[in-house]
């Protein structure tokens, strides 16, 4: 159940009440790690560094230093994106240094070539850091994504921000640091983002769903009648029906701890509410693709299909990535979703909703 807050209630929330309720209901994405006796916030231990050579606070000191945190599967982080390319663009010459932080979620995000595609693909041209082991994410005691953190000119940090949303406020913050270095000069208007893709800004206010992982690590609401087998592979059946934000599988199919893979054509079906529908997916053997066909209430999806489907619901699984199904027009519902992989040999991780 979404429930929605008065200003007056959301004033007696804790921080760490609201950003449990944000992972919730799908603004935020966060991982818990060991961060005792580390020292400050620094660059170092970075596995790789692409758009630059590698760099280390200090010899950023005199400039505004934003860090992003992000992993290139996450929704959350996605949508955050628009905005973060055009401060880049827009206060670069003013004494503002963006680094994105990749600190990969999934195994897959460990591979520097699918990392070095997301980059190129999503255009980001600033400086970004491969944090492969979380050393960087360790040193800031981060444990969100996306996370931006805000250090100025002395190498303090000023300002943070977890999850999505709060443009406004970050860019005036933005702002207040590079006064601080020169006034001269400095533009006080806001940029305009127009997102579009995976980029545009979620329904909230139809959004009922929140993320989903597969793997039996964390998957919650399988209804399948066989029950979650560990690590075997298993023919399930669907049952009868499915509540809300349960899912279920058909087919031969293996759970492990972080994935789900088929090894002969299978289907997976969801019941969810929300606008838009991601997959995050791939092949499990390097180079190959895998058919696959989506239908929402039983039906191809028309004019609702994602951007990696086409009106008929057909597409392809080609990388290890995040996959848009289903953007739907019109008024949001329950709506029952189906995948039927037509091959074998897919891996799936994770359901996002917008």
């Amino acid at each position: 159940m979404v429930r929605k807050f008065t200003y007056m209630q959301t004033m007696f929330l804790t921080a760490t009440t609201i950003l449990l309720f944000a992972t919730i209901f799908g603004a935020i994405e966060t991982r818990q790690r060991r961060s005792e006796n580390k020292p400050g916030p620094s660059f170092n231990g970075a596995t790789s560094w692409v758009n630059t050579r590698p760099l280390t606070l200090a010899e950023l000191r005199g400039k505004v230093v934003l860090v992003d945190f992000w992993t290139y599967t996450c929704i959350n982080w996605r949508r955050t994106l628009p905005y973060i390319r055009e401060w880049s663009k827009k206060y670069k010459n003013q004494g503002l240094v963006v680094i994105g932080v990749h600190t990969p979620e999934f195994s897959f995000e460990h591979k520097f070539e699918n990392a070095g595609h997301s980059i190129n693909d999503m255009d980001i041209e600033y400086p970004v850091a491969l944090d492969n082991d979380y050393a960087i994410w360790d040193s800031f005691q981060n444990q969100f994504w996306p996370a931006l953190y805000l250090i100025d000119a002395n190498g303090q940090i000023r300002y943070q921000k977890f999850g999505e949303g709060d443009y406004t406020e970050s860019e005036l913050q933005i702002q207040k640091l590079l006064k601080e270095i020169s006034a001269r000069n400095l533009s006080t208007e806001l940029v305009t983002v127009k997102p579009k893709g995976f980029e545009a800004a979620a329904d909230w206010e139809h959004l009922r769903s929140s993320e989903n992982y597969l793997g039996y690590n964390r998957a919650i609401g399988f209804s399948s009648p066989e029950g979650l087998i560990a690590d075997k592979k298993v023919v399930y059946s669907p049952p009868n029906g499915l509540a809300l934000n349960h899912w279920a599988l058909a087919g031969g199919w293996t759970i492990e701890k972080e994935r789900i893979t088929n090894t002969e054509p299978g289907k997976i079906i969801y019941r969810f509410h929300a606008r838009d529908i991601h997959l995050i997916m791939g092949p499990a053997k390097a180079g190959a693709s895998v058919r696959f066909r989506v239908l929402i209430n039983g039906q191809a999806p028309g004019r609702s299909h994602g951007l990696d489907v086409n009106s008929n619901g057909y597409g392809i699984v080609k990388d290890q990535r995040m996959y848009q199904l289903i953007r739907q027009e019109g008024p949001v519902t329950d709506t029952e979703f189906q995948i039927d992989f037509l091959d074998s040999h897919v891996e799936v991780y994770d359901f996002t909703f917008g």
